[in-house]
């Protein structure tokens, strides 16, 4: 009896899941038309759009618009799933996989990071991330900035990723702040985070990330 309980709660559960993911899906294609862009300034966010910058990144816009918080930008999450486009078979193929096997889940892990890492950015996504980088530290005397990972699943009524993905504080400079979002585009496959997707039935390919600078 207790297992049939189980059993039905975890139907449940992904029948959630599954309506949510469609509502994000929905109103993502209807923002995006309205937010066509690689990049994505606090003031221009707002809490529709999950599916674009993230939890975080949704977040973060409706504080901004509401509250003297730190100016930033976001790095799409569509951004980031253009410049996955040319491994993502390879990504799909690595997580094939069980998970509750430790050593599979931790070698799947670390070779899509590798592939991730090993990407080279789009030339033109490069530019528009060093440009709104300048912008945003040009008259500041300290121009460190905190360079953090949005998922589109964080925060979610029946599931929570947040914590999940990398943050990366005092970051200086243009090699390393294009360094850091790449690691944060790679930490969308952590052990934890490849673990956690699976047991709450998140699809692998349907879970994006933002990356936010702040």
């Amino acid at each position: 009896e207790y297992d049939l309980l189980i059993e039905q709660e975890k139907e449940l559960l992904q029948e959630k899941t599954e309506d949510k993911e469609e509502e994000l899906r929905e109103v993502t294609e209807h923002e995006i038309l309205k937010k066509p862009d690689t990049i994505l300034w606090f003031k221009d966010i707002n809490k529709n759009d999950v599916g674009i910058v993230g939890g975080k990144g949704a977040s973060l816009g409706e504080m901004h618009n509401r509250f003297p918080i730190p100016n930033g930008f976001c790095i799409t999450a569509q951004a980031y799933e253009k410049e996955v486009e040319t491994v993502q078979e390879q990504l799909m193929e690595l997580l094939k996989i069980d998970i509750n096997n430790p050593k599979q889940l931790e070698k799947a892990s670390k070779e899509i990071e590798r592939l991730i890492l090993g990407l080279e950015m789009n030339e033109t996504l490069q530019q528009h991330i060093l440009k709104n980088y300048k912008e945003l530290v040009e008259d500041v005397k300290t121009p460190f900035v905190a360079i953090r990972s949005s998922a589109t699943a964080e925060d979610l009524p029946e599931a929570s990723f947040a914590g999940q993905q990398a943050t990366f504080l005092n970051v200086k400079g243009e090699k390393e702040v294009l360094k850091a979002v790449k690691e944060c585009w790679a930490s969308l496959f952590t052990e934890r985070a490849i673990y956690y997707r699976e047991i709450n039935n998140f699809k692998h390919d349907e879970v994006l990330i933002s990356v936010v600078v702040q």
